[in-house]
């Protein structure tokens, strides 16, 4: 019999399996593991945290813009994939988690490369200029929608838009799934993935991996 789990995107014995293989964190960001855990802190995903580190690897990117920094783990993360003398901008609603991001990229002796802005991200990138070779959304799912054509805008041609969690533990695939207190934001993922989807000066994939994964280029 399969095991299947209603919460999960993929059968966990998948999960398990690539999980298995992917190498142990050490250093920094073990310690950050083991904090989000031991604290209920939500960061990235072992196989997601893959992807973004071999899409970031790929690219070589001279800057980044993050959409929710949490304790800085996907921002260290990325930080080690950065060109020479390039950087990151991470963005940041709640102030104690801000202050402990800071702390941790002082500690990863990054402060010179990583940026963190504690406001709502929704207004600051109305505010952001220049441009991104990469735009990381991990913040508020419900405000993905609001953020697009901000993140679209400050993406270089070629750059890349990753977006975590966009299939919500199934329920943004299926209303079988959704919870009734998450409606809001399942319909709010629902159009941003059409948008993304529809949109000409964008390639979009949805992957499902971890939490769901949009991964788009700016043409």
């Amino acid at each position: 019999m399969i095991e299947y789990d209603k919460d999960a995107i993929v059968y966990p014995y998948i999960t398990s399996f690539i999980r298995g293989e992917i190498p142990q964190r050490h250093g920094i960001l073990k310690e950050l593991q083991d904090y989000a855990e031991k604290h209920s802190i939500p960061i990235v995903q072992p196989e997601t945290a893959k992807l973004l580190e071999v899409l970031t690897a790929i690219k070589s990117p001279k800057r980044i813009l993050e959409v929710g920094c949490a304790i800085g783990y996907s921002a260290i993360l990325m930080a080690q994939y950065l060109e020479k003398g390039g950087s990151i901008t991470t963005l940041e609603w709640d102030a104690d988690m801000a202050e402990i991001a800071r702390e941790n990229i002082e500690k990863a002796g990054l402060s010179d490369s990583i940026k963190v802005i504690q406001n709502d991200a929704k207004e600051v990138v109305k505010t952001l200029t220049g441009e991104y070779d990469i735009v990381f959304l991990d913040g508020p799912k419900a405000h993905y929608i609001y953020m697009l054509n901000d993140c679209i805008r400050l993406l270089k041609k070629g750059g890349i838009l990753i977006s975590d969690n966009v299939l919500y533990k199934g329920m943004t695939a299926d209303d079988e799934h959704v919870i009734r207190r998450k409606i809001t934001i399942v319909k709010r993922l629902r159009r941003f993935i059409s948008a993304q989807m529809q949109r000409d000066d964008l390639e979009t994939v949805i992957l499902p991996l971890g939490d769901g994964v949009t991964v788009s280029v700016k043409k």
